[in-house]
C-alpha cells in the first residue's frame, strides 16, 4: 500500500517558520516528482511547490516564493517544505503530492496527481 504521511503541521504567529515532512512508502518513489498543495476552508486546492527527482529542480507559486522553499531526502523517500515569513494567507490544510510527471507540469495535472496524503493543518495566527 502506498502511503505519502505528511508531518510537522501546527499553529504559529505571523512571521513565524515551520517546516513541513512528507515521507512516502510502499514503493520506490524514484523518478517521482514530489510536491505540496494547499487548501484554505471555501477555496480550491492550489499550487504550492514541487520538486523533480534528479536534477531537484523546484518550482513555486508566486504567493510563497522568496518565503518557502522545498527539498528532498531521496534516500529516504522524503519531502520537505520550509516556509518562513508566514501570514495569515498560509492558513490551510497542506497535502503532499507524488507524481512521475515533471513538478513544472503540476499547476495544470495537480487534478489527476497520481499519490496524495492526508494532509497536515498549518495555522498562523495574527
Amino acid at each position: 500500500q502506498v502511503q505519502l504521511v505528511e508531518s510537522g503541521g501546527g499553529l504559529v504567529q505571523a512571521g513565524g517558520s515551520l517546516r513541513l515532512s512528507c515521507a512516502g512508502s510502499g514503493r520506490t518513489f524514484t523518478g517521482y516528482a514530489m510536491g505540496w498543495f494547499r487548501q484554505a476552508p471555501g477555496k480550491e486546492r492550489e499550487f504550492v511547490a514541487a520538486i523533480n527527482w534528479s536534477p531537484g529542480s523546484a518550482y513555486y507559486a508566486d504567493t510563497v516564493k522568496g518565503r518557502f522553499t522545498i527539498s528532498r531526502d531521496n534516500a529516504k523517500n522524503t519531502v520537505y517544505l520550509q516556509m518562513n515569513s508566514l501570514n495569515s494567507d498560509d492558513t490551510a490544510a497542506y497535502y503532499c503530492a507524488a507524481d512521475l510527471r515533471r513538478a513544472e507540469t503540476w499547476v495544470v495535472v495537480r487534478r489527476s496527481l497520481q499519490y496524495w496524503g492526508q494532509g497536515t493543518q498549518v495555522t498562523v495566527s495574527s
